[in-house]
């Protein structure tokens, strides 16, 4: 089962992801809440698999809320996905380095909702197609970080080849074929090189490949 935490200021919303959410019989609503305080102390409480977090909240927004859960030991487990509109790609890109592990767009199909979810809980990067565009074209303008350079010394070569795929969005069975190993060698390269460059997630392995110019947005 599947647990999961909604945190959004409205209402409205809140009700229909968790009407989505409810009628599935492999992922349970926990708990819900208007603003980022409340959000946090329930997470701490309940511990969810999957915390929903919008970005724009009051008292305080997805960006804190997702730093705090990051940066907690005891919530380790919980993976922060944040809901967001179009149009706030510097939020995105701040969200992504408090450690959220993935995106979706408030206006997404319920499918495509529901297996995004699913997604997150096995731990996966969730970053939505148009979120995608927004940080590439925020990299094309950005020389890449000395200090994401450095971290580059630290991962073995297939390591490297490793976080390039998993950065182009492609999921451990694809990386697997394309660099003909076994799936569970290409689940290892990619915990490996998580624990070197202490990333909390795949989310954060992508933000490092762009900003060391491990993968050059041309290339996407």
């Amino acid at each position: 089962m599947i647990r999961v935490l909604l945190l959004d200021d409205q209402p409205l919303l809140r009700s229909g992801f968790r009407a989505l959410l409810d009628a599935e019989d492999d992922i349970e609503v926990v708990a819900e809440a208007a603003d980022g305080k409340e959000g946090l102390a329930l997470a701490r409480e309940l511990l969810p698999d999957i915390a929903l977090v919008d970005i724009q909240m009051p008292v305080m927004d997805g960006i804190e809320t997702t730093r705090r859960i990051a940066a907690d030991p005891f919530l380790a487990g919980v993976h922060v996905v944040i809901l967001t509109n179009y149009g706030v790609d510097e939020h995105v890109f701040n969200a992504l380095r408090a450690g959220a592990a993935g995106f979706l767009v408030k206006d997404i199909e319920p499918d495509d909702f529901l297996h995004s979810v699913r997604v997150a809980a096995r731990g996966d990067a969730l970053l939505a197609p148009s979120i995608t565009k927004m940080l590439i074209s925020r990299y094309v303008a950005q020389p890449p970080s000395n200090k994401a350079g450095t971290g580059l010394k630290e991962l073995t070569n297939r390591e490297r080849e490793a976080v390039a795929l998993a950065a182009q969005g492609l999921s451990n069975d694809e990386i697997a074929d394309l660099m003909v190993i076994s799936p569970l060698t290409a689940k290892t390269h990619i915990n490996r090189a998580m624990i070197k460059l202490q990333a909390r997630d795949r989310a954060q392995l992508v933000v490092f490949a762009y900003e060391s110019g491990l993968v050059a947005p041309r290339n996407r």
